[in-house]
């Protein structure tokens, strides 16, 4: 695909060498040159292009706060975006130097973690921006259960149709028996806060936060719902065999309320958020295990694209269950 990459659209760019990074579900991403001096991403046509807007404003807001933050890098036309000759939407970013995890291994890097969310958090807590770009319903929960639903009816001879049934027919289940608050007061948010968002440098230390497409006003248990179900599943998602870790919970927590101290009810709303937002992810990769449409696929994981989904949907009930189970231990370490 680099041969497709219009890296003449950009003069800092040009004859540098493209590396794929691996990690993304949605957007193509590779780093440009060695060393690498930036990032070029072919955006996914889910976004719009004005979610550029809404970054290059939130990126200036936390860059005027001393939070570091990737920042788009303009092509040579000075827009914020190229568009190439096939009508696909382009962008750039600074490139931030450190590593990117893909699951916590320990409790100083969940700490770590934590840290950096409130800092940012807290950065952006005096700005009110009007979004360009916004995903109604992107934590709509119950209108991801029919979106399932829908998809099974609509292909009763999915090759996968049979183990998706199954596994569908527990998740309602378990977001029937769920208890926990649907909406809470919103504050400006990442809105996807899976570990490989996040930046830590060679001293483990987290640095920033990646991937801005997904901004937008959420309520804290939906933010750091998702969050730690990242954060606290130390198997990742291409695996059944996933379960919730509170001790790496316990730092997570500690690493977030240093730097940015909450309430008794936002504290304890956050234990519902974790098992809705597992439960949420959990139908909205079945859903895609019969549509083959929108999560990215790995050959080396599963043989094909909704296989592979079908993997992550188990792996995320699987974590819902042990969010469950642990609840009542997560609730006394937030008292």
């Amino acid at each position: 695909m680099s041969n497709k990459i219009p890296l003449q659209a950009w003069s800092c760019f040009r004859n540098q060498p493209v590396t794929v990074l691996e990690g993304g579900l949605i957007n193509g991403t590779w780093s440009v040159g060695e060393p690498p001096v930036g990032v070029i991403q072919s955006q996914s046509p889910i976004f719009s292009p004005e979610v550029n807007r809404d970054i290059a404003v939130i990126t200036a807001h936390l860059e005027a706060k001393g939070v570091l933050t990737p920042k788009l890098i303009l092509p040579d036309s000075g827009d914020l975006w190229h568009v190439d000759s096939v009508g696909g939407c382009w962008r750039a970013l600074s490139w931030l130097p450190g590593t990117t995890h893909h699951k916590l291994t320990n409790a100083n890097l969940a700490f770590e973690a934590g840290g950096v969310v409130a800092r940012w958090h807290a950065a952006l807590a005096d700005l009110e921006h009007r979004f360009h770009f916004s995903r109604p319903g992107a934590h709509d929960t119950v209108a991801h259960m029919q979106f399932m639903k829908d998809a099974l009816e609509s292909a009763p001879g999915h090759r996968l149709a049979v183990p998706v049934e199954e596994l569908a027919s527990k998740i309602l289940d378990a977001w029937e028996s769920w208890s926990g608050r649907l909406d809470g007061p919103e504050i400006l948010a990442h809105g996807d806060l899976k570990i490989s968002n996040l930046r830590f440098n060679e001293n483990d230390e987290a640095i920033a936060l990646l991937d801005l497409d997904t901004m937008a006003y959420l309520s804290l248990d939906i933010e750091l719902g998702d969050a730690f179900r990242s954060w606290c599943n130390p198997a990742a998602e291409d695996t059944e065999e996933t379960a919730f870790d509170m001790p790496l919970f316990e730092a997570s927590c500690r690493g977030y309320l240093a730097s940015n101290p909450l309430g008794l009810e936002e504290r304890l709303a956050l234990p519902g958020g974790i098992e809705r937002i597992c439960l949420e992810l959990s139908s909205r990769f079945a859903a895609d295990a019969i549509n083959e449409c929108y999560f990215g696929w790995n050959p080396d994981v599963a043989p094909g694209r909704g296989e592979h989904s079908l993997l992550r949907a188990k792996g995320q009930f699987r974590l819902a269950q042990s969010v469950r189970a642990q609840r009542a231990k997560m609730e006394r370490v937030l008292a």
